[in-house]
């Protein structure tokens, strides 16, 4: 039996996952509202930031989060690039099935040139509070992860801000809501969209930058991520944020839990049990439903 200040331990590590996880999954949940759109991209975008913090850091001695001043408007203008240059040629008919091949497409082109520029070796920020950590408790949790809680955090309430206190949230959260309704009362969907897009590879320059703190990365790492982050927005149910950020608090809590008596490994078979419960048994997703009209 795990001891009192292990399972404590795991508590707070399983909080700190789940709130990056929330951060890096906003941006998949914006996509799909939007347009319907699967991006399969999204987790490419976020090693792309990671790297981008890691070679900032490495060349030019800028701490990681500096660079977000940078990476976080060139994103935004890729999303928007993205969502007019390509996804919007799409028909309405077949968006869904080509946007998978289309951000596939996307992923492996990125991949390449990371690796054409870096090559495959794992590469890993070396900060100088990268070893420090803060005892709460009887547990000693690392600076670093605290420090992309907050971050992740920071974005999270930013965004809901956006979302329920601008003109250009009402905006994009009617989109989300109804896209024909929107724009018969004269949103303009089509600028509505590219900017929301914008903002979801935003959010991913600051979700790449939070997972570089404390993750060795190479290429190849975002097909791992994929998976557990399409599981939590199809739990916290399609297109609602909210319900995405409850999904990812709860299974990395779970994940964090079962790491104990299972392994790093096995514990993340979470996320894909998840997934299979919840197409099983509710397909709207266990948290859309509810949380959905509050963002």
């Amino acid at each position: 039996m795990p001891s009192g200040a292990l399972l404590f331990q795991s508590v707070i590590l399983g909080l700190l996952l789940g709130g990056l996880y929330a951060l890096l999954a906003a941006g998949l949940t914006l996509y799909f509202g939007i347009m319907r759109v699967v991006m399969i991209a999204h987790s490419a975008f976020l090693i792309l930031a990671a790297y981008l913090a890691w070679w900032t850091h490495t060349r030019l001695g800028i701490d990681p989060l500096l660079s977000l001043i940078v990476t976080v408007p060139l994103f935004f203008g890729a999303g928007v690039l993205l969502q007019r240059g390509l996804l919007s040629r799409l028909r309405a008919l077949t968006l869904t099935m080509m946007s998978v091949l289309l951000t596939f497409a996307v992923a492996l082109i990125i991949e390449g040139l990371l690796g054409y520029a870096f090559t495959g070796t794992q590469r890993r920020i070396q900060l100088g509070y990268g070893s420090a950590s803060l005892q709460v408790f009887g547990a000693r949790i690392a600076v670093v992860k605290l420090i992309a809680f907050g971050l992740a955090v920071l974005a999270l309430a930013a965004l809901y801000l956006l979302m329920k206190k601008t003109t250009f949230g009402w905006a994009l959260r009617a989109t989300i809501q109804h896209r024909d309704a929107a724009r018969l009362v004269g949103i303009d969907t089509e600028k509505v969209a590219g900017y929301g897009f914008g903002l979801g590879l935003a959010t991913a320059a600051i979700g790449g930058t939070a997972l570089s703190l404390d993750t060795t990365i190479y290429p190849s790492l975002h097909w791992h991520w994929i998976g557990p982050l399409m599981a939590i927005i199809v739990v916290g149910g399609l297109g609602s944020v909210p319900g995405a950020a409850a999904a990812a608090m709860l299974l990395g809590l779970i994940q964090s839990l079962l790491q104990i008596p299972l392994g790093t490994t096995w514990a993340q078979t979470i996320f894909y049990l998840a997934l299979f419960a919840t197409l099983a048994f509710r397909p709207q997703g266990f948290f859309g439903g509810r949380l959905a009209q509050r963002f």
